[in-house]
């Protein structure tokens, strides 16, 4: 869990993996998704970032704090 106090961000996935590309399951994975409607928050970096990217259709993403 990230530290309080930070900015943080609120990532729930919305859409499955299944037929995706390995890169989009492992960011997915990266990320601390494990399925659908499973929700992670992430102390918000340019790498976070480049994550949510990546996988911006299959996510939805809320400020956290």
């Amino acid at each position: 869990m990230a530290d309080k106090g930070k900015n943080l961000v609120r990532v729930t996935q919305v859409r499955s993996a299944v037929k995706r590309t390995a890169d989009q399951q492992a960011t997915l994975r990266g990320l601390g998704l494990r399925g659908m409607n499973k929700t992670s928050e992430l102390q918000d970096s340019p790498s976070v970032q480049g994550m949510l990217r990546k996988v911006r259709h299959l996510v939805r993403i809320d400020n956290a704090g």
